[in-house]
């Protein structure tokens, strides 16, 4: 569903009609087809919010709160399982996306009732996913969903420290803002500030949400604490809320109430700094657009009307537009300094990254290792596993989290490159990359060494024989039985020694064991993570390149275009020579009253990337 446009996307939307239509009659299809891109990117935004968190953090019930809806199943016992976007339509309606059958083929989207929701996206109607649903969407006539706002419920991620967090933290990178859930019975854990961390890292805008306020009266002291963890991150705003007061205030039509929920804050947050920012930046996105190829076909009025007013300037001037193909041919080349760069540097990136993840594995595995050798890794091997899998998720998300900065800092680079050859050129953010990283395997289970009373005296009784077999036979050499107390005693001796060596063979086997187990999750991870990364990284250069490299066939049809006009205008014959000059003026004013009807925008707003990130100095050139 379009959302509903401001006044200057209007404006604007128009003037790109406008241009559409001169760019289409000049025989120019493709700044055509770009306009067209450019006006169905305006008519629906999709500002997406992401809401993260731990389970059971109130996370659903914040949007349902935010949207006066049960639009996310709530309940004391069950957990979301699978991501709920909650979007704008004139009609409720809800919808799922299904794994698909076959390997390869795409995903099925089918409607379902709005009151089954909870059937498909919670782990109580759709234990362990066994659906095979990938995602669901639910579609209200929302005010504050209106203009574009679509709201993420992601399923819990059990610690911020799981395996899950991973999949969160990659659909990060395509999101417009984030918001943390976590209730008021305590501070913020460390995971959860980690967690914070590199969300701010990746996703242009974060908040933190403090609820559940109405369930703990020292809810103030708990929010003073935690913006005491935030201190150095005076751009993450807290809001503290409460669903419950919220909802309620919806149904008495209470202001006064709905103020003390703590939500007009939050509302005034995402309409401002969400909504607001992200229309500014596809309003600038749109401006750029529209500059850029009022500018090209201008080029090649201005050298055909040149050419017919002043021909004994044709020849300097057709000299001048065969040079600047000539450059523009080399920015379609693969040896452009642009492309060399974006090739070296992903070659680059690929590199330190392998070696970056492999390093962080190495080390928890080296940890991992210590830990078994200094005692027995059977009764603890549940405390193990789930150490060794927060371990190694916190070292894959700072990999991703850095890889993505470096991503997003090389292709700023080229931006810079390729705009200091060509300044008209609008740049965009290209390292927008989506998708999550496949999971691994679960770490094995390993025998907890305990044994039964009977296996016990098993080994004692097996090893006592001998003793008691061996000393019963010398004893008797002296006239005495074969069972006497000397034989019994060699017996308990030599069984408790045996049992001794058993209890440490089996222990030395289970440490092995554990090891082997310990390598092997390391390098299915390794492997995994490896590839998933290195494909976003292909992904990237893929869109880097083939953004670029449309950018610059448009400007070589637009200087080719511009050539030709000149020298057909030099050799053309004189008498139509004076229309065809009223005629391309008349064009040219056409094109310069567009160009005075864009309307002019404020700047984009900045964020600064943190101190000492890749890119830091640059800025965000390419976020305009």
């Amino acid at each position: 569903m379009p959302a509903q446009r401001s006044n200057a996307e209007n404006q604007i939307v128009d003037v790109i009609q406008n241009v559409g239509d001169l760019a289409a009659s000049a025989g120019r299809q493709d700044l055509a087809v770009r306009l067209a891109n450019t006006r169905e990117r305006l008519g629906d935004p999709s500002i997406r919010v992401i809401v993260v968190g731990e389970f059971k953090q109130g996370k659903s019930k914040l949007i349902n709160a935010l949207v006066n809806a049960p639009a996310c199943p709530v309940d004391d016992d069950i957990a979301t399982s699978v991501p709920t976007t909650v979007g704008y339509a004139d009609t409720p309606s809800a919808w799922v996306i299904e794994r698909p059958a076959e390997a390869g083929a795409e995903p099925l989207r089918r409607e379902i009732p709005i009151d089954r929701l909870a059937d498909f996206v919670s782990e109580r109607g759709n234990p362990g996913n066994e659906r095979g649903v990938l995602a669901a969407e639910v579609l209200l006539p929302r005010e504050i969903l209106r203009g574009g706002l679509k709201l993420v419920d992601s399923p819990g991620v059990g610690g911020l420290d799981s395996s899950n967090s991973l999949a969160t933290l990659a659909a990060l990178s395509s999101a417009h803002a984030v918001l943390l859930v976590s209730d008021a019975s305590q501070e913020y854990t460390q995971p959860e500030v980690q967690f914070l961390q590199h969300a701010m890292r990746i996703s242009p805008n974060v908040a933190a949400v403090l609820a559940k306020t109405d369930l703990y009266p020292e809810w103030r002291r708990i929010e003073q604490i935690d913006r005491g963890h935030l201190e150095g991150h005076d751009d993450v705003p807290i809001f503290s809320v409460s669903s419950d007061l919220r909802l309620l205030a919806a149904e008495l039509q209470d202001r006064t109430l709905n103020d003390e929920s703590g939500f007009p804050a939050l509302v005034a947050h995402l309409r401002r700094e969400v909504l607001g920012r992200a229309e500014i930046i596809h309003e600038r996105s749109a401006v750029h657009e529209l500059t850029s190829v009022v500018d090209q076909l201008e080029m090649s009025l201005h050298a055909e009307l040149n050419a017919l007013v002043n021909p004994e300037d044709t020849p300097r001037m057709i000299a001048e537009l065969e040079s600047a193909k000539e450059k523009a041919d080399e920015f379609r080349g693969r040896s452009a300094r642009w492309q060399v760069l974006l090739t070296d540097g992903i070659a680059d990136l690929v590199a330190d990254m392998e070696h970056d993840v492999r390093d962080r594995l190495r080390k928890v595995q080296r940890e991992a290792e210590r830990a078994i050798d200094d005692g027995d890794p059977g009764p603890i091997w549940d405390q193990i596993r789930e150490w060794l899998d927060q371990r190694v998720t916190a070292a894959v998300s700072e990999t991703f989290v850095w890889t993505d900065e470096r991503s997003r800092w090389l292709a700023e680079e080229v931006a810079e490159l390729f705009s200091q050859d060509e300044s008209d050129i609008p740049i965009h953010d290209v390292s927008d990359i989506d998708g999550v990283l496949d999971p691994v395997d679960g770490i094995s289970g390993l025998d907890a060494g305990q044994l039964s009373a009977g296996e016990k005296i098993y080994i004692g009784v097996r090893g006592s024989y001998g003793g008691v077999l061996m000393v019963g036979l010398a004893t008797g050499l002296i006239g005495m039985a074969l069972i006497n107390p000397l034989s019994l005693l060699a017996g308990v001796l030599v069984g408790r020694r045996a049992y001794r060596e058993d209890m440490g063979n089996r222990l030395n086997r289970r440490q092995q064991e554990a090891k082997i187990i310990v390598r092997k999750y390391i390098d299915e991870v390794t492997f995994q993570v490896g590839k998933q990364l290195k494909d976003r990284l292909r992904m990237v250069q893929r869109a880097t390149r083939d953004h670029f490299g449309s950018l610059a066939e448009e400007l070589h049809s637009s200087l080719a275009d511009a050539l030709q006009r000149a020298k057909q205008a030099a050799t053309g014959y004189t008498a139509t020579r004076d229309q065809r000059v009223v005629m391309l003026r008349n064009r040219i004013a056409e094109l310069e009253r567009v160009r005075k009807a864009i309307p002019a925008l404020p700047p984009a707003p900045v964020r600064a990337l943190p101190a000492g990130a890749p890119g830091a100095a640059i800025g965000t050139k390419a976020a305009s």
